[in-house]
């Protein structure tokens, strides 16, 4: 289609103009490329429907027939609103540094431009090598981003962000170019089609390495416990506006990669590793809520948060549930307009006082009633307050992970007492409290509130209407989750109607107890949906 083909490289044609203008018109190209973006991607949603769990939008042309890569692009119910997302928040934080005239603007244009093509191609790609591709691609203009327009100590931010992240996006090459080689003798020729490597799995010991291979890489990513080293350098040091687009999308790539790439392609390998990612899922959220009360840099405080959101989505995906999966993608998109709006609150703070440190902050709030108002919507988004999408998102998630593993539900719920903690100390720590010295309370201007406003509009928005999300991720969700489960349950129980519990190892199964078919019953009989053919599950 043309429309999605537009919508994935105009942001890079933008990038581009911003060389070819004049000097003074380099904010106006990149700002109406982002939002010629968010145009196309809002009609992308309009279009969309929610009745088909498939692709929509597709684009299918061969690119390098030697090696089986094509250019494959799509989008279905998981990815439709994480291209909104990414249109929206890019559209933001460039208005945003419009307003701040950036040094070696051009440059620093273009490589947003760049990185919106890359997160777009990552969230639309449907061929393995494609989507790695451009999982890597995102790597290069943040480096630049961040190394060139960062802090004093961006340099050793920077290196050490690329180390982590070379590191698994190497290992998901090989793990690419391994998948594609072992499959192709089942598909006929060399394919990196995820649609072929979906429907031809590889045994349980390839999908076992292969598997971790594409969580390093995408745990690094996210970040998530354990692999998380690269993020507190990085966020100190990124400018805010690269920091909204870098915690916002970015970590949604690598939780949308297990989405897209692992459950898929390595049913049995999910089912296998299923605790062993809970458990880093649940000590992400402890671990992210701990040291988000502990710090004082309001910079940090955001970014722990959102290693344990993270750690929510995580655990909603690998329930391997389709209500705690459809929480995972709903939480996904909340957690992006939130974290966004607090890094570009955050700007607004450090404008006002020159300082992030949150002992030397306070009394904001006291000529400033709308930046605060604006500020306490994206608090109470932040700890979940019943009524807000967070909420929902949350609930889904814990329902689905109740019914597949009580004990981490359990742990994850006390988690969310902590997120009202350190989301209140935030807030009344900048907000209220005696004012500081150095603290410059004033009002939120029209330019900024015109980027921030709309970010608070669409949290209460999803709030008021989670069915907007839901509503469209529900097919897709629940086709993903049930490839899984038919691919990656046991064959050990057959009966004699030559059919397997096909969701025995899906935890929560609803189909668990239901007896075996009749010889002959066809898989879409209705009342049998929880059997696989024998050789389906032998795959």
């Amino acid at each position: 289609m043309v429309v999605i083909q537009i919508l994935l490289w105009l942001p890079l044609a933008a990038g581009f103009g911003c060389f070819v203008v004049p000097r003074r018109g380099v904010p106006i190209a990149a700002v109406l490329g982002t939002l010629g973006t968010l145009g196309l991607a809002i009609a992308v949603v309009a279009g969309f429907d929610s009745a088909t769990p498939g692709l929509q939008q597709t684009v299918n042309e061969s690119w390098i027939p030697s090696l089986g890569v094509r250019y494959m692009l799509g989008v279905d119910g998981i990815s439709l609103f994480l291209v909104l997302l990414t249109a929206l928040l890019w559209a933001g934080a460039t208005a945003f540094s419009v307003f701040r005239m950036p040094e070696r603007r051009r440059i620093y244009y273009f490589m947003l431009g760049l990185a919106e093509t890359a997160a777009l191609g990552a969230f639309l790609a449907q061929d393995l090598l494609l989507f790695v591709l451009f999982f890597d691609l995102m790597l290069v203009p943040f480096w630049f981003l961040i190394g060139a327009f960062g802090g004093e100590n961006r340099i050793s931010a920077t290196t050490k962000m690329i180390v982590y992240t070379l590191v698994g996006s190497l290992l998901m090459l090989v793990a690419a170019i391994a998948t594609a080689v072992l499959a192709s003798g089942d598909v006929g020729h060399l394919s990196f089609s995820m649609a072929d490597l979906r429907a031809n799995p590889l045994s349980s010991g390839s999908q076992y390495w292969i598997f971790c291979f594409f969580a390093a890489a995408f745990l690094i990513k996210m970040p998530a416990f354990l692999v998380h080293g690269w993020m507190p350098d990085a966020y100190r040091e990124a400018p805010l506006p690269v920091l909204a687009l870098l915690s916002g999308v970015l970590s949604k790539v690598g939780a949308y990669g297990f989405l897209r790439v692992a459950l898929p392609l390595y049913p049995q390998a999910t089912v296998h590793f299923q605790e062993l990612i809970l458990v880093i899922g649940v000590a992400g959220i402890l671990y992210g809520s701990i040291m988000a009360f502990t710090q004082t840099n309001v910079r940090l405080i955001a970014g722990y948060s959102s290693v344990a959101q993270l750690g929510f989505i995580t655990i909603g995906i690998f329930s391997l549930r389709p209500d705690g999966a459809d929480g995972a993608v709903l939480q996904m998109v909340n957690h992006g307009l939130v974290v966004a709006g607090i890094f570009l609150i955050v700007a607004l703070l450090w404008e006002r006082s020159g300082t992030e440190d949150l002992t030397r902050l306070g009394g904001l709030a006291t000529r400033a009633p709308v930046l605060a108002s604006l500020f306490l919507i994206v608090t109470l988004a932040t700890l979940a307050m019943p009524g807000s999408a967070n909420f929902i998102g949350e609930f889904y998630i814990l329902i689905g992970v109740f019914q597949t593993k009580i004990v981490y539900a359990f742990v994850a719920s006390a988690a969310v007492v902590l997120a009202a903690y350190y989301a209140i100390r935030l807030f009344q720590g900048t907000m209220h409290h005696r004012a500081r010295e150095n603290v410059d309370s004033r009002e939120i201007g029209i330019r900024d509130a015109v980027v921030v406003a709309p970010l608070a509009a669409c949290i209460v928005a999803l709030a008021l209407y989670p069915g907007l999300v839901l509503g469209r991720s529900d097919e897709s969700v629940k086709s993903t989750i049930a490839a899984t489960c038919l691919k990656g349950g046991s064959s050990s129980s057959v009966g004699q109607s030559g059919y397997s519990l096909a969701f025995s190892d899906c935890p929560g199964n609803p189909f668990d107890k239901t007896p075996p078919p009749p010889i002959g019953a066809s898989l879409h009989d209705k009342g049998w949906t929880g059997y696989a053919p024998i050789s389906e599950v032998s795959n």
